[in-house]
């Protein structure tokens, strides 16, 4: 999602530095988060790990995003919708293929 945000709001080809701060914070949060796999969404956490100004960027991020992540990329937005349903397997599913693709993130990077 924000790599949709920041290409279409900073019309860059790859993350511009706000950004990828961004996505590195949520993945500190999504890596410290006490209920780990059966993490319920920000909005219904009773522990808001997210300082206030963060998490109103991710808001905004979410916003613009979301609509677009159907035509981006429709089975991941598919399976974020399923994943709040309940019944967590398409939710543990859903956190493993982002677990997967950031550490094929990083090693690229190298």
């Amino acid at each position: 999602m924000i790599s949709i945000y920041c290409s279409n709001q900073h019309h860059r080809g790859e993350l511009c530095e706000e950004c990828s701060h961004l996505l590195d914070y949520a993945f500190q949060r999504i890596d410290r988060c006490v209920f780990g796999f059966d993490k319920p969404a920000c909005k219904d956490c009773p522990v808001h790990c997210y300082s206030p100004k963060m998490r109103e960027k991710v808001k905004e991020v979410m916003k613009f995003a979301g609509p677009r992540m159907i035509y981006k990329h429709p089975l991941m937005a598919i399976m974020h919708m399923l994943s709040f349903t309940p019944g967590g397997y398409l939710k543990s599913m859903l956190f493993e293929r982002i677990y997967k693709y950031r550490s094929t993130m990083q090693e690229s990077d190298l």
